[in-house]
Order: structure tokens, then sequence, then C-alpha cells
């Protein structure tokens, strides 16, 4: 696609996510508000549809406008709570650490960034994958025994897991060079 046509996909829809913001807004928000009990963070997922909606190179004929934005706040929504659970059981386990072994209020902004960044990037793989390395690394199984959980070879395992493996490095220190 040439430098012109890209431009002009860009402003069609940049128009065509205003008209859908102006139209829709209010009632996503309303709908995102009713789901997560919180004013703020509705208003802050509304934007985040809208900012997902204008980011994609092209949008589809839109005949149901309401369902394809509830179609993205919702995967922001799931993301959020996905999100808040993981940060609560890093909490959680803070507290049964002893006062003395706690890191303090900066390291655990810290380290909770770095558990969001993995989150996400976790979220990238394949189900098998993910599930396959969260057994592996946090359940601590062994390579047979997720294998035949997940219904897959040894080697299958092996794969899944060096991807998300690579996945935590990305979040941790950038892509590999």
């Amino acid at each position: 696609m040439g430098e012109q046509e890209a431009l002009a996909v860009q402003t069609g829809n940049g128009e065509l996510v205003g008209a859908l913001y102006r139209d829709h807004r209010e009632w996503l928000v309303g709908w995102l508000n009713r789901s997560t009990g919180c004013r703020q963070r509705a208003e802050d997922l509304g934007q985040d549809t809208f900012v997902r909606v204008l980011g994609r190179r092209e949008l589809p004929s839109l005949k149901e406008p309401r369902a394809f934005l509830l179609t993205i706040a919702k995967g922001l929504l799931v993301d959020h709570w996905r999100r808040t659970a993981l940060e609560q059981a890093y909490l959680e386990e803070l507290q049964q650490l002893p006062e003395h072994a706690q890191p303090s209020a900066e390291e655990q902004y810290l380290i909770l960034a770095d558990l969001r960044e993995i989150d996400r990037l976790l979220g990238k793989l394949s189900v098998r994958a993910r599930s396959a390395f969260l057994l592996n690394r946090l359940d601590g199984l062994g390579h047979a025994e997720i294998a035949e959980r997940l219904g897959v070879s040894v080697p299958r395992v092996r794969q899944y897991i060096a991807q998300g493996l690579r996945q935590c490095y990305c979040a941790l220190y950038g892509e590999p060079t």
C-alpha cells in the first residue's frame, strides 16, 4: 500500500472512529461502569477501547457498531481483571513474608510493573503454551505430566515452555538481539 493510500485509510478510520466515539461513547462507558462498578475505570477502559479502534489498520464494515466496540471492551475488561487478580495474589504473598523481608514500596511498585508486563506478554501465547508454562513454573509439574494433561507430546511441552521463557525474557530485558 502506498503512502497516500495508507493516509487515506488512516483519515477514513479517524473519521469513522470520531463518529463511533460521538455516537457510542456514553453507552460504552455506561456498560463498562456496570461491569466494573467504578466510573473512573470505566472511563479508562472506554478510552482504551477507542484507542484500540483508532490503531487498527483497517476497520470492518460496521453493521453492528456496539457489538464491535463491546468485543474490544470485553477483551480489555478481561485483561483488567486478570491483572487485578495477579496483583492481588502478589500482595497476598507479600503479607505472608516476615516484615523485615518485605520489599519497600518502591520495590513493590517495580515488581508489580514487571509482573504486569510478563502477564501482558504471556497473554500473547496460545492457551496451551501459556498453560504449559504456568503449570511448569508455578505448579512445578514436569514435562511428561504437563504433556498428559494437555494431550500433547513432551517435545511440544518443551516448545511451549521455551515460548513462555522467551516472553518473560522480553518483559524483563527487552527483545533479544
